[in-house]
């Protein structure tokens, strides 16, 4: 640790005058962190507006993102400030479009090398494909542990070049599955300033993964770990402590947020925990977008909390001032940066570009890697799966039931009934695991894309028996967080009601099963997700199912249902009814 002279210690020494004339001449050390988080594999802009203040103050909607905009984006924030470092607090890859997941997210991983990433803490869909292949995008290979072939386009994968950080993944040694935490040094000898970095993920993140892909892993409480290692970042020279944590907030208010209004949420309650030595935090995993002083909601901890959204639309620059003499922060501040692009047209009209605002070009090697493999995805992604009546989006409405949920509930309801099939009754979708709308063409075409961006996952489909009682207290658990209300859309023939002015666990008012009571005694077969059938999402009654039937994976099934011949209509939406007083 940094050695601090008592004044008493100061004044016995013979020539103290000159040694404080020393180190007051010693100037304070800037550092700028750069932090992006839940990248998913974003190569092209994702043709979504973020939201911010024009230099009027105005609310505008600014078309943002893209990897090559991106790396401009980071170099721009870069340049003039050699102190530098980039971050990232988690989903990079998973949940990604097919340019980059049809390749199993190794172009993700090269475009991260490429923007100058540094640490990255593993994030809750890091794990999609389980942990062999997790640790495959660190170390590179071409080592096969999914249904899909690894290195098509480049040979060899040579893996992340920056480090995982997963202080909270236990192995069942006790280990951790990557390394906890790093550190970066900045100036020399007297001036130089260490940074330490604590890398984790949600405890929850069991609840986020199919068991399968995180068996013998468990994750700990984030705050108890954290604190645990701040000692040992103290001993080891960290003179900054910074926690990088995939898990998140909400916020009502701007961007730039630093009073924190509006800002709320699961993350705030580990703030309250974490040892006072933390100075920043950078999250992620609710794609929302803040920079946060949260001392103005507890003063007791003024850490500097920040995240920059989702898919790569912004960028943060952190601004530390520290003093290398004492170790401290003397000063600390956040903006976000939107990584404004190009223009595009999307459902809600032209999303011009933003008079005022930094327009950000592609760099060159970003954009060729970004070109190399949109080409290689295009011949799958442009195929024609079926023909659609004609939207079907994620709006929950009102009810939280929504036309993608239950048009894909009806396909997964289709490919396992039947004696051979399973025999399945009813299939519930979650609402997480709607990744993006289907928007078919002029001519109601649906491409395989499309499709693919809208499931994303390839979970299995699993067919289970459950008690009409298990089913209903399987739906009282859309509604006992109510920090996280989460409606299953069910298949056709299924409804149910809910009242959630009523008390926890009395909150389903009905169900039903073609127009029929379910029999808390009689038995039922349901089809889930195998995300699902493992408890995930907190529905932990799936788990108690049995007699599992194992079918197609998500997206087959909804393949099958769209390409059946003819046109598919649109589902109904009166399958859930929210009787909640208003």
């Amino acid at each position: 640790m940094r050695k601090i002279y008592s004044t008493v210690a100061i004044l016995a020494l013979s020539g103290c005058a000159s040694i404080s004339d020393r180190e007051a001449a010693i100037q304070p050390v800037d550092i700028r962190i750069i932090g992006i988080n839940d990248f998913h594999g974003h190569l092209d802009p994702p043709r979504t507006a973020t939201e911010a203040l024009n230099p009027a103050g105005e609310k505008v909607r600014i078309p943002s993102g893209g990897a090559a905009y991106l790396a401009s984006a980071i170099d721009s924030l870069k340049a003039g400030t050699p102190n530098n470092v980039v971050v990232a607090a988690g989903d990079l890859i998973g949940a990604s479009p097919l340019s980059s997941s049809l390749f199993l997210d190794e172009p993700a991983i090269m475009a991260m090398n490429m923007v100058g990433l540094e640490f990255n803490a593993v994030g809750n869909h890091e794990f999609d494909r389980g942990t062999e292949e997790l640790l495959r995008m660190q170390s590179g290979g071409c080592e096969k542990f999914t249904q899909s072939e690894p290195c098509r386009i480049d040979k060899p994968f040579t893996g992340a070049k920056f480090r995982m950080l997963a202080a909270n993944t236990k192995k069942a040694d006790g280990g951790t599955l990557f390394p906890p935490y790093g550190l970066k040094k900045f100036g020399y000898g007297k001036t130089q300033v260490t940074v330490g970095f604590i890398g984790m993920t949600l405890e929850g993140t069991a609840n986020l993964v199919s068991a399968g892909r995180i068996k013998g892993i468990s994750f700990a409480d984030e705050a108890d770990t954290a604190n645990a290692l701040v000692p040992k970042l103290k001993a080891e020279g960290a003179d900054v402590i910074v926690v990088l944590i995939h898990e998140g907030a909400s916020n009502s208010g701007n961007i730039n947020n630093p009073k924190c209004d509006g800002v709320s949420g699961t993350l705030l309650p580990i703030l309250d925990r974490l040892d006072p030595a933390v100075d920043v935090v950078v999250s992620g995993h609710t794609h929302q977008s803040y920079v946060c002083d949260y001392g103005n909601i507890n003063p007791a901890r003024p850490i500097l909390l920040t995240s920059a959204g989702s898919q790569g639309r912004l960028v943060t620059g952190i601004d530390l001032k520290v003093d290398p003499v004492t170790g401290k922060v003397l000063s600390k501040t956040a903006r976000n940066v939107v990584v404004q692009s190009e223009a595009f047209t999307g459902s809600r009209g032209p999303v011009p570009l933003v008079e005022g605002l930094p327009v950000f070009g592609p760099r060159a090697d970003l954009a060729a890697l970004v070109s190399r493999y949109r080409d290689a995805a295009k011949a799958d992604e442009s195929r024609i799966v079926g023909t659609l009546a004609g939207p079907v989006t994620r709006d929950g409405g009102k009810t939280g039931e929504s036309l993608l949920g239950n048009l894909i509930a009806d396909a997964q309801l289709a490919a396992t009934a039947g004696p051979d099939n399973g025999g399945a009754q009813i299939a519930f979708m979650n609402p997480g695991g709607l990744r993006a709308d289907i928007l078919p063409g002029t001519d109601g075409k649906v491409t395989f894309g499309s499709v693919f961006a809208a499931q994303p996952f390839g979970n299995t489909l699993v067919t289970k028996t459950m008690t009409g009682r298990q089913i209903r207290e399987l739906l009282e658990q859309q509604f006992n967080d109510p920090n996280w209300v989460r409606v299953l859309s069910p298949s056709s023939g299924f409804r149910f009601g809910f009242d959630l002015s009523r008390p926890v666990g009395q909150r389903v008012l009905f169900a039903t099963l073609n127009g029929a009571p379910l029999d808390d005694a009689a038995s039922y077969r349901v089809t889930v997700s195998d995300f699902l059938s493992n408890g995930g999402d907190a529905f932990s009654l799936f788990k108690e199912g049995t007699a599992p039937a194992v079918g197609p994976t998500d997206l087959e099934a909804l393949i099958a249902w769209l390409s059946r011949g003819g046109v598919t209509a649109l589902p109904t939406l009166d399958r859930v009814e929210n009787r909640t007083p208003q």
